[in-house]
């Protein structure tokens, strides 16, 4: 993959307001309400990630409370359905937009090493939806909510630090696409 591909800027701004929209509908349409329901934020709010004891206190809350259920179950089947494809989206083409597939942060890479750097943003989809996936079994009847409650803070673990290392990558290189224009 070449740098800057063919890749219109205005399709990255597009996924890009598109991404904001669908976090505004979840935020206000959901986790507000949830919040101003139970009086606790909903997990997928915890950037700091947390532990099974709070999966199963969230438990414990939903079963009480059948209107942070319903607010739960609709967050996940509606904005929580496309949120993850959106930002994957994003993500990637930024990756391509910005970084050169031989060579990162001005030295050469191993060409299996850049190609997996572009591997970052569907490993945050995949855990994205991962952690949806682990919620939605988590809180519900399955017999398999103690193992999804287990595996619900690992997976906010990976989609978090995925996250935050496709940010990071892609600041430096942008940093680094402006600092190498101002010398041209």
């Amino acid at each position: 993959m070449k740098a800057g591909s063919g890749i219109p800027l205005w399709i990255v701004a597009l996924l890009a307001a598109l991404c904001l929209a669908v976090l505004a509908w979840t935020t206000f349409g959901f986790v507000v309400p949830f919040k101003h329901e139970t009086g606790q934020a909903m997990l997928d709010t915890y950037f700091a990630g947390y532990d099974e004891s709070v999966v199963f206190h969230m438990q414990a809350l939903l079963d009480e409370n059948e209107t942070a259920t319903r607010l739960l179950r609709a967050m996940y089947f509606g904005p929580e359905l496309i949120f993850p494809a959106l930002l994957t989206a994003l993500l990637f083409l930024a990756f391509a937009k910005l970084g050169p597939a031989g060579a990162w942060f001005g030295r050469s890479a191993h060409p299996l090493v850049a190609k997996a750097v572009y591997l970052l943003p569907f490993l945050y989809g995949i855990a994205d939806y991962g952690e949806n996936i682990a919620s939605l079994i988590a809180f519900g009847d399955s017999g398999s909510a103690n193992l999804a409650a287990e595996l619900l803070p690992w997976m906010t673990r990976l989609k978090f630090a995925s996250l935050a290392i496709c940010f990071i990558l892609i600041a430096r290189l942008a940093i680094l696409r402006w600092l190498s224009a101002r010398h041209d």
